[in-house]
C-alpha cells in the first residue's frame, strides 16, 4: 500500500495526500481536469507523473484519482 507521503508530482513537490486533498477539495472526476487545473498545478512539467510514473514504479495522479473515487486513500 502506497504512503501518503509518498511523492508522485515531483516536480511540483506533490505527495498522494497533496493532490488527493486537491481532488477532493475541486471535486475533480477526470484525469484532464486535474491537469488543467490551476489551484494546484501538476502533471506539467516532466509529466512522468501522469504515466509510470517517476521512479518507473506506477505511482502516479492516475492512480490517486482511482484512490479518491473508489475511497480507498490509505490511512496515515
Amino acid at each position: 500500500m502506497v504512503k501518503l507521503d509518498t511523492e508522485i508530482c515531483v516536480c511540483n513537490g506533490l505527495s498522494v495526500r497533496d493532490i488527493a486533498t486537491c481532488i477532493q477539495r475541486n471535486n475533480f472526476t477526470t484525469l484532464d481536469e486535474i491537469l488543467e487545473n490551476e489551484d494546484c498545478p501538476m502533471g506539467n512539467k516532466c509529466e512522468s507523473c501522469v504515466d509510470e510514473g517517476f521512479n518507473n514504479d506506477g505511482l502516479n495522479i492516475p492512480m490517486v484519482l482511482s484512490m479518491v473515487k473508489n475511497n480507498r486513500l490509505p490511512k496515515d
